[in-house]
């Protein structure tokens, strides 16, 4: 259980998992009067918060998961709301009381993205861990640069349209959708922010769209124009949490976008949640080896 959650939740310059062998540092175990095996201390600012003495998996990880999110908490609220989460990934929006930032349990290997113009960026451009090139350069402005190589977001290709399957590398209990979206001001042609998004949790595969108009989502999402943050461009999509426990994976499917236009923009894209079990691949078992087989 400790090296499992010293995997998914180490925060570099803000949460660091240690181990300490008490039989060659005696002076450490009694400073701190370590008297059973094992015993699990939780410092924070140099203070002990928190101590475990013997194997509790489930208090070790409510007590950990607890300090790792008011770690993520602080680092948004010291930057206003938004900007560099704890392990230096972008976030356009706060953080809920109790959760964290659970993007970097994407499979991005997994990641399938359907109507998407390949003259933009792929399904993982949307889980990139940098501040969106268009923010840099001013909300609502391209860099000039941007218009004659990669460009950090995604558009869609025929229509408005756009299909992602997300894989995670762990089970997760699903909070929170943060979509970034910076169109252009002021351009007649430019792409839309997305308006109707529905969400299917725990599926296989990518769903084509026909298939997804068939299938009721697990939840349903009307944005209106109130709900883009005006610095950020990001939009915080609330799930019904009781919904999005023990998932292994998310479709986000946007129906349309918030205008006339005939395309989508989504500039990035983040989890926000609670980390669970790490996920196994299943074993392949061999057949065949009995008699008559």
């Amino acid at each position: 259980m400790y090296e499992q959650l010293s995997a998914q939740l180490s925060r570099p310059s803000k949460v660091t998992f240690a181990k300490v062998n008490v039989d060659q540092q005696t002076e450490i175990a009694q400073t701190y009067g370590i008297t059973a095996m094992p015993t699990f201390m939780i410092f924070k600012n140099k203070q002990i918060v928190d101590t475990i003495r013997g194997a509790d998996p489930r208090k070790l990880s409510e007590a950990v998961k607890k300090l790792v999110a008011e770690a993520d908490s602080d680092g948004s609220a010291a930057s206003g709301g938004f900007g560099e989460s704890s392990g230096g990934r972008w976030l356009g929006a706060g953080l809920p009381k109790g959760y964290s930032d659970v993007t970097d349990q994407v499979d991005t290997r997994g990641l399938d993205l359907l109507n998407a113009d390949t003259g933009f960026g792929t399904a993982r451009t949307l889980f990139d861990g940098s501040k969106p090139s268009t923010l840099e350069a001013g909300k609502g402005k391209t860099k000039p640069e941007e218009k004659e190589s990669g460009k950090d977001w995604v558009e869609t290709d025929t229509d408005e349209q756009l299909m992602l399957y997300i894989p995670f590398q762990s089970t997760l209990k699903v909070h929170t959708l943060h979509i970034t979206s910076l169109p252009p001001k002021g351009d007649d042609e430019a792409p839309m922010r997305p308006k109707t998004i529905q969400v299917y949790s725990n599926r296989a595969h990518v769903l084509g769209f026909e298939e997804a108009e068939d299938l009721p989502a697990t939840q349903a999402i009307t944005l209106q124009p109130h709900d883009w943050d005006a610095k950020t461009g990001t939009a915080k999509i609330e799930l019904r949490f009781v919904k999005f426990q023990n998932v292994s994976s998310l479709v986000v499917f946007v129906v349309d976008g918030e205008g006339s236009g005939e395309k989508v923009r989504i500039d990035r894209l983040r989890i926000i949640g609670e980390s669970g079990e790490k996920r196994e691949l299943g074993k392949l078992t061999k057949v065949g080896d009995e008699p008559g087989e």
